[in-house]
């Protein structure tokens, strides 16, 4: 059966309600979306011709506030992806104390075959399509996979035409220029970075004695790499959907940005060893942080994990038969509701700061996301020494239990 993570999303929900005996009017609640809107989007190609192509967007929940996640441009995206990253969005939000519910959206397209023009086209149609759903005090759209500060500013300019003034709330991962904030764009790889440290702090791991590998090495992967480097950490591993490199000894990762940058891969890096993505998650090393797709690692794959800590940088790399066997192995997992939180939590600060019109410095917004992803990781650790679960269950306890708490204050209208 092929892996589903709207059915992952579930179970975990479900075993969450069990341990924390969730009341059955929340649990029924927290286990449908609110909204669920599936569009058309033509756009004009480049040649003359016309192409339609499908888009969705997702709001999980509501009662902590407006709602809250990214879009991504993806040719796998399916309505149950989107449903399920909106309801991780929800713990995410909730796990670290910030008032808003999840939301997601995607359009099925390969934006490697899109010129800039087609891409532009497509997110400004996308947005007309869904502007009755988004706004400041509603739903508030970020980048995610595929899609960057550039494309929101084309979400932000089409809503503000359609209003008829300037809304620069509507979205978050917007360019400094025109309303975004400060330490945005490594934002969710600085949350990562910051787990990782309270992690191995936790753990009396010397942190220049620590090995990781990185699996993918986008926007969070490489912004990870790069500040766990800069900390002391050996990155012995990386890798992205070209090919991954490995070296014993640790990769200059400086000079393998120079690479990336020529290149456009960190594949075929001279001064490492050319491996299988395959066998990257099987490396030995002490911190493995994945940062690709979803269901990465599996219940045929997870017996071969050599790491003593996994922290999710991605969204649902392991799957819930995987966790068993990790489990079993003692190997300590982060789950990314918590360790990837960085980016909505500087995603809260640029629209608190676009609400006031009042921008902090990179400095503020920096320490500030350290502060509040340092305190959601001791929260976490509490729940998890005290009930004697694991982190992803001591995360979800934490997240679904101020959900929950939510909705039984503000009660059922009519």
């Amino acid at each position: 059966m092929a892996f589903n993570l709207w059915h992952n999303a579930l179970e975990l929900l479900n075993n969450v309600a069990k341990k924390v005996n969730l009341d059955q009017v929340a649990h029924k609640r927290l286990s449908k979306c609110v909204r669920e809107l599936t569009v058309s989007i033509p756009v004009k190609l480049d040649n003359g011709s016309f192409d339609v192509f499908t888009g969705y967007r997702v709001q999980h929940n509501t009662h902590r506030g407006p709602t809250k996640g990214g879009i991504r441009f993806h040719q796998d995206v399916t309505l149950d992806e989107v449903k399920a990253l909106a309801m991780l969005m929800t713990w995410k939000c909730a796990v670290v104390g910030i008032p808003y519910g999840g939301a997601k959206g995607g359009v099925i397209c390969d934006p490697s075959k899109m010129s800039i023009g087609e891409i532009e086209r497509l997110a400004r149609r996308y947005t007309s399509e869904i502007i009755t759903m988004i706004g400041p005090e509603r739903d508030i759209p970020a980048p995610d996979m595929n899609t960057n500060a550039q494309v929101m500013a084309w979400i932000m300019d089409t809503y503000s035409m359609d209003k008829g003034y300037v809304v620069p709330g509507v979205v978050t991962g917007k360019p400094v220029s025109i309303g975004g904030s400060q330490g945005r764009e490594e934002a969710t790889g600085r949350g990562v970075t910051y787990t990782a440290l309270n992690t191995l702090k936790h753990f009396n791991m010397d942190i220049e004695d620590t090995s990781v590998v990185i699996q993918g090495y986008g926007n969070v992967g490489r912004a990870t790499a790069e500040l766990l480097y800069k900390e002391g950490c050996k990155i012995v591993g990386v890798g992205d959907v070209y090919g991954s490199i490995y070296n014993p000894h640790g990769l200059d990762i400086a000079k393998l940005g120079k690479h990336l940058t020529k290149t456009g891969t960190v594949a075929k890096y001279s001064d490492a060893d050319s491996i299988e993505n395959k066998d990257l998650l099987e490396l030995k090393c002490d911190v493995l942080i994945p940062a690709a797709l979803e269901g990465q690692i599996r219940e045929d794959n997870a017996e071969a994990i050599k790491s003593k800590v996994i922290i999710e940088a991605a969204n649902g790399p392991v799957t819930p038969g995987a966790d068993n066997i990790l489990r079993q192995k003692n190997i300590c997992i982060v789950p990314d509701i918590l360790a990837n939180a960085g980016g909505v939590t500087v995603s809260y600060f640029e629209w608190v700061q676009g609400l006031q019109s009042y921008f902090w410095s990179k400095r503020e917004v920096n320490l500030k996301l350290r502060d509040i992803m340092t305190k959601a990781f001791y929260d976490v650790l509490a729940i998890s020494e005290k009930e004697n679960v694991d982190m992803r269950m001591a995360a979800y306890m934490l997240a679904v239990g101020r959900v929950a708490e939510a909705i039984k204050i503000r009660g059922l209208y009519p």
